[in-house]
């Protein structure tokens, strides 16, 4: 399924540009072409998912599978050991700008650490 005006349906057929880093017949990774760290990857299923409340009981591999992917990402960058985030956005108030689910993988500055 794809979106005609969706900017990730647009990338993953052909439509936009992208850098790839990874790309199977489930998902792509591609770096974010406005990077909020020094590593920012972006990590999108190919089949056109609005948002996590759109998500179906089916698509739950799926969403499993954007996570090993970013991790693979995270060894292949050499992030791994040191450390990443997986942010994975919902809706306007959560932040979601792009309404095609996408895990943001970001590295390379160190947060805080919060503690109760």
């Amino acid at each position: 399924m794809v979106a005609e005006d969706c900017i990730f349906c647009s990338i993953l057929s052909g439509k936009v540009d992208a850098d790839f880093l990874y790309r199977d017949e489930q998902v792509a990774a591609f770096w974010d072409k406005r990077p909020a760290a020094p590593l920012h990857i972006l990590v999108v299923p190919v089949k056109h998912i609005a948002s996590v409340n759109e998500a179906e009981e089916e698509d739950a591999q799926l969403l499993g599978r954007l996570i090993l992917v970013a991790r693979q990402m995270a060894y292949e960058q050499g992030v791994a050991e040191r450390g990443y985030r997986l942010v994975l956005n919902v809706g306007l108030e959560g932040g979601q700008s792009v309404y095609h689910i996408h895990l943001h993988l970001i590295a390379g500055r160190r947060l805080p650490v919060f503690h109760n």
